[in-house]
């Protein structure tokens, strides 16, 4: 006869921990998850993990300057019923047809450029060559009383730190403005703090109608149109926009409207050189 025996099998207990020895004791008063997998010093930061840590920042800031949707509302505002704001008071080929002694001369106090495609090529951070000579008589005449305000370098969604608003001023030696509204919404307040005049003696020089030109004329400036210097920089949809702009404008003065009225725009008239 066959006879069967049972073995029970004792089971293993591990080691108790001893909190009192233990390098690294669970504490459930500060760790909510003890049992979920914690980071060491052996993780590793690939390059890519930091690369698209710095890039997304400047990918969503390049985006949003492309699609402007403070311009994009203003324009539907502008073309439905205040197409005058668009107009600028005096349009020139570039900064290099104005006569800044004679501006000074008649009452302007200073002047509000914007920089891309006015000044400097598109994020540049150099003066457009051929304008060199005419920014230095302009700060020759005005001084400190000249300012850069643009919808990169200054505005703080952008540029929260103010590092891209630096290294502008480093390289131009002009002073930028710190706004939180782009071009052409928000208002001219900081502007005038700085400038301590009121804007009616100040002149906004800008290449695009329904941003620089728009924001000048909403807030009383002198609106100068300037253009582009070069379109070799510009995103697509930005060129396809300018020459939207271009078409309506160009349609409205043929049409008769005229730009808003300036107390200082006959004056103005005669500070420009004609090439």
């Amino acid at each position: 006869m066959l006879t069967l025996t049972a073995t029970t099998k004792t089971p293993t207990i591990p080691n108790p921990i001893d909190l009192k020895t233990d390098p690294n004791p669970i504490d459930f008063k500060t760790d909510p998850n003890p049992l979920s997998p914690k980071p060491n010093s052996s993780t590793k930061i690939t390059h890519s993990d930091i690369s698209s840590n710095i890039m997304w920042p400047n990918i969503k800031a390049t985006l949003n300057q492309c699609f402007n949707w403070e311009g994009i509302t203003a324009a539907v505002s502008v073309v439905t019923k205040d197409r005058h704001l668009a107009l600028p008071h005096i349009a020139v080929r570039d900064i290099r047809s104005i006569d800044w002694a004679e501006m000074e001369r008649r009452g302007f106090r200073g002047v509000v450029f914007d920089k891309d495609n006015t000044i400097t090529a598109p994020y540049s951070l150099s003066v457009w060559p051929p304008l060199v000579s005419n920014l230095e008589q302009c700060k020759s005449v005005f001084g400190d009383n000249i300012i850069v305000f643009s919808n990169s370098a200054g505005l703080y969604q952008y540029d929260p730190d103010g590092l891209k608003a630096r290294a502008v001023e480093d390289s131009l030696g002009i002073h930028v403005i710190r706004h939180g509204a782009k071009k052409p919404d928000g208002t001219a307040e900081d502007i005038e703090k700085y400038f301590g005049c009121p804007t009616s003696l100040l002149i906004m020089v800008g290449d695009r109608h329904f941003t620089d030109v728009v924001f000048g004329n909403r807030n009383g400036l002198l609106t100068i149109l300037a253009e582009p210097l070069t379109s070799a920089e510009e995103p697509f949809v930005v060129k396809q926009v300018r020459r939207l702009e271009a078409a309506l404008v160009n349609y409205w003065h043929r049409r008769g409207l005229k730009p808003k009225n300036h107390n200082l725009l006959s004056e103005a008239m005669e500070c420009i050189k004609v090439p």
